[in-house]
């Protein structure tokens, strides 16, 4: 099920550009359009979750698939050898802007244990 007034449904549906990185039957990677790394690549699922709380009770099997398509974006950009981070905001009030379930692969350079970024 899609959301008509969700961006990332939109872009899952085509109707807006994405800079597409891996496509499976039920996930989608594309590049941030507003990166905070040399690596910045946001997993979706297809199908609208409104956050990975409501995902992971929703469709456990969706949200492994989901965290797979992570690992494999993260092998395909060069990281799974140097690391990455992986995070998913779950609310407004930790910087959750968009409200369809995302990880975000951030990856290519020194990270320190602030987790903003």
């Amino acid at each position: 099920m899609t959301q008509p007034d969700c961006l990332f449904c939109r872009i899952v549906a085509g109707e807006i550009p994405a800079t597409v990185v891996r496509e499976t039957e039920t996930t989608l990677a594309f590049r941030d359009i507003a990166p905070k790394a040399p690596v910045h690549v946001l997993v979706i699922p297809k199908e609208h979750y409104a956050d990975v709380a409501a995902l992971g009770a929703g469709d456990p099997a969706l949200a492994g698939e989901v965290l797979a398509t992570v690992a494999d974006v993260a092998a395909a950009e060069g990281l799974d050898g140097t690391g990455f981070r992986v995070i998913f905001n779950t609310g407004a009030s930790v910087g959750q802007t968009v409200f369809h379930a995302h990880a975000h692969v951030l990856g290519g350079v020194e990270m320190d244990g602030d987790l903003t970024g």
